[in-house]
């Protein structure tokens, strides 16, 4: 098979952690590298106010998404890669190649993707547990500053950007009123010793505006089916995220695309594969071990085909 009638020898989406480890690994196999990104690179690290469980001593996700953003730039430089900007449509997979296409109706071939398109955030409209007002919305969580929270501060959802949240601003007394649908209850977990944390356990919320006054009325129904009214002078949103999946893509009932269900020529890596594996260095491993597969399997003379 002539490989160089394709656009590149891998072809990653997304140049967020899994993307660009995906990237640095193919180029350092020799591989022709393609990175497409509608974004800027780092993806949701450019919002993380706290690394405590990432190698290499970074404090915030800024900062290794500068460093990430260095090493595109590096391989750019040394002509190992080509870095392209636009939103992916569609992948598909086919007995001699892969296909990506563009939202503005470019097509990409390759001899095989890394999907590493991660997640995206979820709004209240989209949790089962919440009915809530037409007027209301919620701010994130993680773009909250010490200055916007009060002793009536309720946020929506246990989700592991709470914990960033707290490291990041160590030095906050005021209580968060987290309501923790059961859902959510082991992510809880890693917060419930934190004494700035009210947990309230519940299966339903309802959201509405006060006939007067400021803040939001929540009326929350426990797991035993009691009620209790709260006043809320502001709530958060800290739901967590939905699978940003590719057209295209196997997925399973949560939305997350399984690595394995995929068409042999295409991989999920990162955040994308399951809610489980959100964690940075677990999703740069997976990009790794996913152009490894690649290369051994396929790109080298004694490969024995892609899975």
């Amino acid at each position: 098979m002539n490989t160089r009638s394709r656009d590149t020898d891998v072809l990653v989406v997304g140049a967020g952690p899994a993307g660009v480890a995906a990237a640095v690994m193919a180029a350092s196999l020799n591989l022709r590298t393609m990175v497409v990104e509608a974004g800027p690179v780092g993806g949701k690290l450019h919002r993380i106010g706290a690394l405590e469980n990432v190698p290499g001593s970074w404090s915030t996700g800024p900062q290794l998404a500068k460093a990430l953003a260095v090493d595109l730039e590096r391989l750019e430089k040394a002509g190992r890669c080509t870095v392209v900007q636009g939103i992916a449509a569609r992948v598909s997979g086919h007995d001699d190649r892969a296909e990506l296409a563009l939202d503005d109706g470019r097509v990409l071939t390759t001899e095989f993707i890394v999907v590493a398109t991660g997640v995206t955030d979820l709004a209240p409209s989209d949790a089962a547990w919440i009915t809530a007002s037409a007027e209301f919305s919620a701010p994130p969580l993680w773009r909250a500053t010490p200055q916007d929270l009060t002793a009536r501060t309720y946020v929506l959802g246990a989700d592991r950007p709470l914990g960033t949240w707290l490291r990041a601003h160590p030095d906050v007394k005021t209580t968060l009123h987290v309501l923790c649908p059961p859902a959510d209850a082991y992510k809880a977990a890693e917060v419930e010793a934190d004494d700035r944390v009210r947990l309230v356990p519940i299966s339903h919320a309802a959201i509405t505006k006060p006939s007067y006054g400021g803040g939001w009325t929540v009326e929350v129904e426990g797991h035993d089916g009691a009620k209790t009214i709260y006043a809320a002078t502001s709530v958060l949103n800290n739901l967590g995220n939905k699978p940003a999946a590719v057209t295209g893509l196997v997925s399973g009932e949560d939305g997350y695309c399984p690595p394995e269900r995929q068409h042999r020529r295409i991989w999920i890596a990162g955040d994308l594969r399951s809610a489980r594996y959100q964690r940075i260095a677990t999703a740069q491993g997976s990009a790794a071990e996913a152009v490894l597969t690649y290369y051994y399997e396929t790109a080298l003379p004694s490969g024995g085909g892609v899975r």
